[in-house]
C-alpha cells in the first residue's frame, strides 16, 4: 500500500463489561491488538480495565481529519443510536 492509499477509520469497540468505546485509527487490527495488549500501559485508559475488547463497527475515510470528525459525531450518540448504527451497517 502506498502512502497515497492510506485510510483512516472511526470505530466502535465492545468492551468486556458490555460498554461501547469509540475511537479512530489508521490500522483497525493493530488498534484492537493495542487495546487488548498484555502491557498494561497500552490502549486507551478506558479500555485497559475492560479487556478484552472487540471492534464491532468501523467506517473508512480518506483523511485523518474526517475520521476524527466522525469519531466525535459517534461519541455524541446515545448507546441506543450507536447500537442502531452498528446493526444497520
Amino acid at each position: 500500500m502506498s502512502k497515497s492509499e492510506k485510510f483512516y477509520f472511526a470505530y466502535i469497540a465492545l468492551c468486556s463489561d458490555d460498554t461501547l468505546y469509540t475511537g479512530y485509527t489508521d490500522d483497525i487490527k493493530s488498534r484492537e491488538n493495542t487495546h487488548n495488549g498484555l502491557n498494561k500501559s497500552q490502549g486507551a485508559k478506558y479500555t485497559r480495565s475492560r479487556r478484552p475488547i472487540k471492534i464491532i463497527h468501523s467506517e473508512k475515510f480518506n483523511s485523518k481529519s474526517d475520521a476524527m470528525k466522525r469519531e466525535i459525531e459517534i461519541k455524541k450518540l446515545s448507546r441506543k443510536k450507536k447500537l442502531s448504527l452498528i446493526l444497520n451497517c
